[in-house]
């Protein structure tokens, strides 16, 4: 049974919801789910704008066919060759053998890769700036190389103002029936799945996401409507989610607040931790967030450090190391290029307390444009009462800090 709904009055969303996958691209929980978003335009000649995931083409087929309503489809426009978009091409091709396929010379390489057959197929190969009319619409191309693979475009609608803007813009969870933004409690409901998904899969991508919305900034009075692959479509308050792009390419904090990552083996850190976050609050600071790095999936201690501005590190030394899953997490925000953040440190050790030299060092060897407080706290196996002082000193200096 066909499910689509009208973008704009000649403009469907044709995609597809996934609630059986446990992890986007394998790695990111995503308890909530995911769209995979196409759109078809039904103009003097229609084009379908991207595909889905192979486990959602039953959908995008039927969709397809019940807006053409018996129609050819004329033109399949690829923004983005990654197979959670690319993956149903080859059926369109054969349920549609006359369709034209519009995309960049860089994602027909990878459709060969990927061992598609675009043979008999008239291929269209774009570059920045082109333009095509499909009758009453002309849309234009824009590259967003890395936005996050290196053949992405973003295609504009000149006519009707809609962004087709690939992956960015985009979010993790299933839509559910609601197409656009505005629909839901964005910012309550949806806000932490957006900002998890763009820091985690384009984060480190932050100078390319840059690049775009510089492309962008000349045409934004003309944008009525971004349509990503991924997540809401946006009609309304549009610079409020571009604003958030912005900022978290720039690798800015969202907030002023603290986030407390603790790696505990028997609950002695953790009790550090949970003692540093009654001083802070004590003392005014009461934006603080406190996760157990075991327990806590780093696409989520990724995404709050974009979010927060102070990171505590609270670690137990572990065979004279750095706890593994605090290490792993520090070797993310190195992979993700997180930058300009402010850290405190707390370490513990039974024999042998290594791990804030060890932290320490990562900080400032491994990482860009970060601030490590001088003050520390050291606990030898717990928290005794003799280390008050440390700990008030520690959520001092927190505290003036974030004051700045």
């Amino acid at each position: 049974m066909y499910s689509v709904r009208k973008v704009t009055d000649d403009l469907y969303w044709v995609g597809a919801n996934d609630h059986r996958l446990a992890l986007f691209e394998n790695i990111f929980p995503i308890p909530r789910g995911v769209s995979y978003n196409a759109y078809l335009l039904m103009d003097e000649q229609t084009a379908l704008f991207d595909t889905v995931d192979w486990s959602a083409c039953r959908q995008l087929l039927e969709n397809v066919e019940h807006v053409l309503d018996g129609r050819p489809l004329d033109y399949l426009v690829i923004d983005h060759m990654e197979p959670d978009h690319g993956a149903s091409i080859e059926e369109i091709l054969l349920r549609y053998p006359a369709v034209k396929v519009i995309s960049t010379e860089k994602a027909f390489l990878f459709m060969r890769q990927f061992g598609f057959h675009t043979e008999g197929h008239e291929l269209i190969t774009v570059q920045e700036g082109d333009t095509y009319c499909f009758g009453q619409h002309t849309v234009t191309f824009v590259a967003a190389p890395m936005v996050h693979w290196p053949e992405a475009m973003v295609t504009f609608d000149t006519t009707s103002g809609v962004l087709f803007s690939a992956d960015a813009f985009g979010s993790f969870g299933a839509l559910d029936g609601k197409l656009f933004a505005d629909e839901v409690d964005f910012e309550r409901d949806w806000l932490d799945d957006a900002r998890r998904y763009l820091t985690n899969i384009v984060g480190k991508y932050g100078p390319h996401v840059q690049l775009l919305l510089k492309k962008a900034a000349g045409i934004l009075d003309q944008i009525k409507f971004i349509c990503p692959l991924h997540g809401p479509v946006w009609r309304k308050d549009l610079m409020w989610f571009i604003e958030k792009y912005d900022r978290w390419s720039r690798y800015e904090p969202e907030e002023k607040g603290v986030m407390i990552a603790y790696a505990s083996m028997y609950g002695n850190t953790e009790a550090a931790a949970q003692a540093l976050a009654g001083r802070l609050c004590d003392k005014g600071v009461t934006n603080v967030w406190l996760y157990d790095v075991s327990d806590t999936h780093v696409s989520q201690l990724i995404a709050e450090t974009f979010r927060l501005s102070h990171i505590v590190l609270a670690s137990v030394t572990y065979n004279l190391g750095i706890y593994p899953v605090m290490h792993n997490y520090l070797m993310d925000m190195k992979a993700l290029n997180v930058q300009k953040r402010t850290f405190a440190i707390i370490e513990n050790g039974s024999w042998a307390v290594k791990s804030g030299d060890l932290m320490q060092k990562f900080l400032d060897e491994e990482l860009k444009d970060m601030t490590v407080l001088n003050d520390r706290l050291s606990l030898a196996s717990s928290l005794l009462p003799d280390k008050a002082g440390e700990l008030e000193a520690l959520a001092d200096a927190i505290v003036e800090s974030i004051g700045r």
